[in-house]
């Protein structure tokens, strides 16, 4: 391994984990489990909380203003030290953007080992995250660092939202259509990279996607007036689609054939590249998803793919959809697509087909 010493060649992130970005999430039936009895606060100012498991907590300031709050943080998930910080910055602030909200501050989170990782890598982790923040209209005003191993980094986040236009997970209504902004299989792509399975270009792309801001789509689905929405990360979008549709009392349906892909995320899957975040998902929703017959066991599993900096799901009243898809293309979302639909809730809170 590289010393803080040996400074021929790149410090390579990834030689210091085994499973980096939202791979590395506690299992989602273990959480629930530890959570379910956690008391949950009764402030009437608090709009969102922990009882539905949204993507953030909203809190209401008074009738024009609520304060949106996420915080978000991980293991390296690729080799660069810039990139990782471009990466997870994008993720922190995407929870925001998920609940239709605007992000205003930011501030660091580290976990970096100063005497095993030389501290230009820190530096430049940092930088990543600062440039991508300040894309996003964001000011990183201060962090907390520890000196531990390996190292992970993210930021705690706070935006703003109108109290009467808060996007949930749970404002799903039986009829919207579901849209998905961003390919699936950065979960697949990234473990396929660490096995040497991947084609060139591959990673790239799917490091591409990760770093894509989810502003544009959070802006569209305030213009055409969305009210149920998740950003697809570490539970995939089975398990997210799942977590709707329950605090949405519906079923939701995901026509997988539908679903955009990564280049090469199929592939990688057939030759049995399939992390163990993806079984522990499966394991997760397994007990509420009905699975059509004949569904392709590599599209199941890449349904339940942990995704690192995912798109956004967001379920849209049918007469709107095609005008919403003509701007998310428009805006940089080209593989944006119709991927299922919200139904009255049946014996399955979600149905993969």
């Amino acid at each position: 391994m590289t010393t803080p010493d040996d400074n021929s060649m790149p410090f390579d992130l990834l030689s210091t984990v085994e499973t980096g970005g939202c791979s590395a999430k506690i299992p989602p039936r273990a959480l629930e489990e530890l959570l379910k009895d956690f008391p949950v606060p009764t402030d009437p100012r608090i709009l969102v909380d922990i009882s539905s498991h949204d993507d953030a907590g909203v809190y209401k300031i008074n009738d024009e203003t609520a304060l949106v709050i996420t915080t978000d943080f991980f293991p390296p998930m690729v080799s660069d030290g810039y990139d990782f910080g471009l990466v997870a910055a994008t993720n922190s602030i995407s929870d925001v953007y998920a609940m239709g909200g605007t992000p205003l501050v930011a501030l660091n989170i580290m976990m970096f080992p100063s005497t095993r990782i030389p501290m230009e890598v820190y530096r430049e982790i940092l930088r990543g995250g600062n440039d991508k923040a300040r894309e996003a209209g964001v000011s990183i005003i201060g962090g907390h660092t520890l000196d531990d191993y390996p190292p992970k980094y993210g930021l705690a986040v706070i935006g703003t939202v109108d109290p009467e236009r808060i996007i949930t997970n749970g404002g799903v209504r039986e009829g919207d259509e579901l849209i998905l902004t961003k390919p699936l299989g950065t979960g697949i792509i990234l473990a396929g990279h660490r096995l040497n399975m991947t084609a060139p270009g591959q990673l790239e792309a799917a490091v591409s996607a990760m770093k894509h801001l989810n502003c544009d789509g959070a802006a569209l689905m305030q213009k055409y007036g969305v009210r149920g929405a998740t950003d697809i990360t570490g539970f995939g979008l089975a398990g997210h689609a799942l977590k709707m549709a329950r605090a949405s009392g519906v079923t939701i349906r995901i026509d997988m054939k539908q679903v955009p892909l990564l280049a090469g995320t199929y592939v990688l899957a057939e030759q049995g590249c399939i992390p163990g975040a993806a079984f522990r998902n499966l394991d997760y929703t397994d007990g509420e998803t009905s699975f059509a017959e004949g569904l392709d066991y590599n599209l199941k599993m890449i349904a339940h793919d942990a995704q690192t900096s995912g798109g956004l799901l967001m379920a849209v009243a049918p007469e709107k959809v095609e005008e919403l898809l003509r701007d998310l293309h428009a805006s940089g979302h080209p593989e944006a697509v119709v991927t299922g639909k919200a139904m009255a809730r049946g014996k399955a809170a979600l149905v993969l087909r």
